[in-house]
């Protein structure tokens, strides 16, 4: 691990205002993901901006009877909240299902939503990655695939999004709340939040330098039947080969994204039409413009075996 700076900081203006005049410089709260990049020195930060003592560790109700989940929420504890489960009940399954209860006891709903690819030619720095150093071209193709992106993907990268959490977010609509380096705020929908790989997936998201979430907004509860499913090869502490959130209402209809296919949860609003009709129909709505390897072709008919089996369960 290279050497490094430390602060704490005393507001989320301060923290932005830091982060943006220091090029090296990243935030840190629970660390799960950072920590093991830099001791790979994948991440090599020069500053070190601990967020923890800002006070945004809670969930509130909004006025418009929607839930405002602070960005230092632990996963465990926003997995558990009372309200979540009753109301947003995908998102507390998607966070069961992801990493182990000791990494869930640290991880926080922003970190959550910005870690990184666990692609192994990411994680070997032996290897040319482009999103790892930019311009060295992606060994995952025409390697070793199957765990990667079938659609959204590009000639420079195929890599998928890791969080299981961030499949429920952008099921649900939720929005990020930032604060900029200027102390201005905005407030992001998950489904800007995250890129595409295009020409630079070194840039994973849409925030700029020094731009801090703050918190995580759900919508007021749409009912329905809520159901994360997750396949993966073994039963615990894995991450998804695909994964489907969905929430299906009694008539039918509903909203579905999945994760393990993309570098960020995929949904697509003719998928979510298709729902009533059948699981090959919103599949194929889904997976238009699939550009998959030998390796993980098995994928486009994993997402429409799931979908049906999640459809099926949601009918009883």
């Amino acid at each position: 691990m290279r050497p490094f700076t430390y602060e704490r900081a005393s507001s989320v203006e301060a923290a932005a205002k830091a982060a943006a005049s220091n090029s090296g410089a990243k935030f840190i709260a629970g660390g799960t993901n950072l920590l093991d990049l830099m001791k790979l020195e994948i991440e090599t930060p020069t500053h070190l901006i601990d967020v923890n003592g800002l006070g945004l560790d809670t969930i509130d109700a909004t006025p418009e009877g929607g839930l405002r989940i602070g960005a230092l929420v632990r996963n465990t504890d926003l997995a558990a909240h009372a309200i979540v489960r009753r109301d947003y009940g995908l998102l507390s399954r998607a966070l069961v299902a992801g990493a182990s209860g000791q990494l869930r006891n640290k991880a926080t709903t922003a970190g959550n939503l910005l870690q990184r690819t666990r692609c192994p030619y990411f994680y070997d720095t032996n290897q040319p990655c482009n999103k790892r150093q930019p311009g060295s071209g992606c060994s995952a193709i025409g390697g070793f695939s199957r765990q990667h992106a079938v659609v959204g993907v590009s000639d420079s990268c195929i890599a998928t999004h890791p969080s299981d959490m961030a499949v429920a977010m952008r099921t649900l609509d939720a929005v990020a709340e930032t604060v900029k380096a200027d102390g201005s705020r905005r407030s992001i929908p998950i489904a800007d939040l995250h890129r595409l790989p295009g020409t630079t997936p070194q840039i994973e998201t849409g925030l700029e330098s020094g731009e801090f979430i703050t918190a995580v907004v759900l919508p007021p509860p749409i009912g329905g039947k809520h159901i994360y499913r997750k396949v993966r090869d073994r039963a615990s502490y894995a991450f998804a080969i695909i994964s489907v959130g969905a929430v299906l209402q009694p008539d039918g209809t509903g909203c579905v994204a999945i994760g393990g296919i993309a570098h960020k949860p995929w949904r697509v609003a003719a998928a979510d039409a298709a729902l009533q009709n059948s699981a090959r129909e919103a599949a194929g709505a889904l997976l238009v413009d699939a550009r998959p390897t030998d390796a993980n072709r098995f994928k486009i008919d994993l997402v429409e075996r799931t979908l049906g089996a999640v459809i099926a369960e949601a009918r009883g």
